[in-house]
Formats: C-alpha cells, structure tokens, sequence
C-alpha cells in the first residue's frame, strides 16, 4: 500500500487530483492524505527562505475561506468513504511551520496536485514562481494532473541521458508496477538527425526489464516541439527527471515539458534525488 499526499487549495479544491487519486486505489489500494491549505497561504508558504532559525507560521485564514476549507475536507471525506479509500486528513496545518510541511513529504511515496491552480493569472506557457517553488523542496515524487484528463493507457518516458531522466524512469517503475504492463514509449529528443541515442544499450536493459510493452525512438525534433507531440498522445502520462542539480524549479527553466504541464494537456510525473 502507497501514501499518497494529496494537496489541495483548501478553497478550491482539485476534482482531477482526487480522481487521480481515486483511480490508483482502483489499481493498488493507497492510503490518502488530504492537506488542506488557505489559498493564499498556499501561493506563499514554499518562498519563504529556507535556514531561518525560528519556526515560521502561517498567517490567519479569513473566516469565510475557513468555511470553504470546512467544506472542502467534509466532500473529501465524503468521496474517500464512497470510494472505499483509508484516508486522513491534517486539518491542523494552519498552525504548523513551513518545515513541518516540507517534511511530511518526506513521509509519502507520492504528492499529487492539481496543475491548473498553479497556472492563475500568469503569462501562458510560464510556470510560476509559486509551483517552482512549491516542488523545489519536496521530497517525493510528484504528479500534476489536469482537471480533465484521460487515465493513462501508455506511458510517455522522457530521456535525455541524465542522470535525472533515469533516476525518474526507475521511482515511476519502483511506485507503479500496475502502469508498467501498458504501452510505453522511452523517447530521446534531439536537434541533431546524426546524435547517438546516448546510452542506448544501458538504457534498454533497465527499462525492459520493468516496462513489458517498450518501444525506444529518438525524435529529430526541436526540444521545443515536444509539447505538441506529447499532447497528441492521448491517455498518456509523461514521465520525467527534474533536469537540474537546483531541484524541480529547474525543471521549468530548462525542460521540455514545461509546455506541457503549462498547458494542462497530460498528467506529468516528476521526480528528482
């Protein structure tokens, strides 16, 4: 059984990410943790710097936004025990300090989060600094999902060669052995028709020996286009590493899914060591 950490704006709470959610317990049953976050508070709790010596705490929540979070936690409850899903629910994290949110993280095998509450009121195709800095210091794999999306029926590897790219390949293999019998497409991009596949040997026999129904192919494509080719894929879910030794936020600097997950076109798996 997984721990699955399942963040919500606690006003406006993500139907995708719990269906997400609903839809692993089919498959392998979980043990759901919902975290209800003030919405404001939410954009703001992972800029706070690091290293500072006394405990940081979140501000006040308006009244009515409490009754919203109020609401929020009872329809998760609602739907959890409608599903037959264990669950819990941390309804004292308006009193906690950012490191304590952080760790809890690192107490879950996985974090899932709804994308399009990320993508608010900023300029289209740009992630913005509060889900870089939401993803920098979490210390699980994490999958963003849209709010409507298709179950994933195959699944899409993004490889570069990295270290990175790998280290994502195995956690998604490690945490979803019941995904891993489905069409899987390992793909390389290049900009370059005469670039070698690198390490295409060593590759092939990791993934093989996890994924059932592997296909490898390198893309002659511009890095740019990939979210376009991606997004033609339906009911997929890409896999990918974080793309930089800085944490996720790099991912959304120099990665070729930033489109992608901006765009809320396919659930996005991300890890990073």
């Amino acid at each position: 059984m997984k721990k699955i950490l399942l963040a919500f704006d606690g006003s406006n709470a993500s139907e995708g990410a719990f269906e997400f959610a609903r839809r692993l317990n089919e498959l392998s049953p979980i043990l759901l943790t919902g975290v209800f976050l003030p919405q404001a508070e939410l954009a703001n709790l992972w800029s706070y710097a690091d290293g500072v010596g006394s405990p940081l705490m979140i501000p006040l929540v308006e009244p009515g936004e409490s009754e919203l979070i109020k609401e929020n936690i009872e329809h998760f409850e609602e739907r959890c025990k409608h599903s037959g899903i264990e669950y819990r629910v941390h309804k004292d994290f308006f009193d906690l300090a950012l490191p304590e949110l952080k760790k809890e993280s690192r107490y879950a095998d996985l974090l899932i989060l709804g994308s399009e509450i990320f993508y608010e009121n900023i300029h289209a195709g740009s992630p913005n600094d509060y889900l870089e800095d939401a993803l920098e210091d979490v210390k699980c794999p994490v999958i963003l999902v849209p709010e409507k999306f298709d179950f994933p029926e195959n699944i899409i590897l993004a490889y570069d060669g990295s270290e990175e790219s790998v280290f994502a390949i195995k956690q998604f293999a490690y945490l979803f052995p019941e995904l891993t019998k489905k069409e899987t497409l390992l793909v390389y991009i290049s900009n370059e028709a005469e670039e070698d596949f690198p390490d295409k040997i060593q590759i092939e026999e990791l993934a093989a020996r996890h994924f059932n129904n592997l296909t490898m192919s390198k893309l002659d494509i511009p890095k740019k286009h990939f979210s376009t080719w991606a997004s033609e894929k339906r009911s997929a879910i890409v896999v990918s590493g974080s793309y930089g030794r800085h944490g996720l936020s790099q991912l959304f600097k120099k990665s070729f899914v930033n489109d992608l997950i901006a765009e809320h076109w396919l659930p996005v798996f991300i890890a990073h060591k």
